[in-house]
């Protein structure tokens, strides 16, 4: 079998199925040492929730980490994040002025200290609050020139980024960084903040069957053959659609 990147978010797709991820485990473990396969951890978890989920879950160590919703990057565990996507995120990005647009709405609630980085401000927001606030918001920030998106994903985060980051747009970054062709790339998730992974390209996409009604709403606006709504959950799923696309 030919060699192949593997991008995976962790909640509710890599974990939740205790079994299945330790079948996953295995057979990823085998194919790095047959078949030169790079794993990818892509979350919205700042390092920090990272490790505590990796302790927890019995997570194998991966080549490459994407966390904090794609603004940071750290390839095999290091301490420091890649220094050249820091340097693409940095260009037009004005933290502080973002964050005094956001002081106007009194139902975004910060989210802790661990969670908020140099390229992410994160907040949580109720569903029933995202209906008014983020077209407002999204409005304001146009306003004052800045290029932004908001990323809400789960009925209660809302995560504000560069327009160039994502964790799509990082998965990118790491694929042209390695060699990987579009072909030789699985991504896999859950929620809204896995559309961009999904969005990015040709890439083979396996949506497992607990996702989330936003992901599963942007899948049905946006159909492909190059993605797969799996029938099982979390890591099951993914196991069911590595299948699908002949990867197994």
């Amino acid at each position: 079998m030919p060699k192949f990147l593997l991008v995976t978010d962790l909640d509710h797709t890599l974990v939740g199925d205790d079994f299945a991820l330790d079948q996953l485990n295995q057979w990823v473990i085998e194919q790095r040492q047959t078949n030169g396969a790079t794993l990818v951890y892509s979350t919205g978890r700042s390092p920090t929730l990272y490790r505590e989920l990796q302790a927890e879950a019995g997570l194998i160590d991966p080549d490459i980490l994407i966390a904090s919703v794609g603004t940071e990057i750290y390839h095999g565990g290091q301490k420091s994040p890649d220094s050249g996507w820091l340097e693409k995120l940095s260009v037009g990005w004005d933290r502080a002025a973002v964050f005094a647009v956001t002081a106007h709405f009194s139902d975004l609630v910060l989210q802790p200290e661990t969670e908020q980085c140099a390229f992410k401000i994160s907040f949580f927001l109720t569903k029933e609050a995202a209906v008014d606030v983020l077209p407002e918001l999204e409005s304001l920030l146009e306003q004052r020139g800045l290029d932004v998106q908001l990323i809400y994903s789960s009925g209660k985060d809302l995560d504000i980024l560069p327009r160039s980051a994502n964790k799509g747009a990082a998965m990118t970054f790491i694929r042209e960084q390695l060699g990987f062709a579009a072909a030789e790339t699985i991504v896999c998730g859950d929620s809204g903040n896995d559309i961009a992974l999904f969005a990015a390209g040709e890439e083979c996409g396996i949506i497992v069957g607990n996702a989330q009604p936003e992901l599963l709403r942007w899948h049905r606006n946006h159909p492909s053959t190059q993605r797969y709504l799996a029938k099982a959950h979390c890591a099951a799923g993914i196991l069911e659609g590595l299948k699908y696309f002949g990867f197994r």
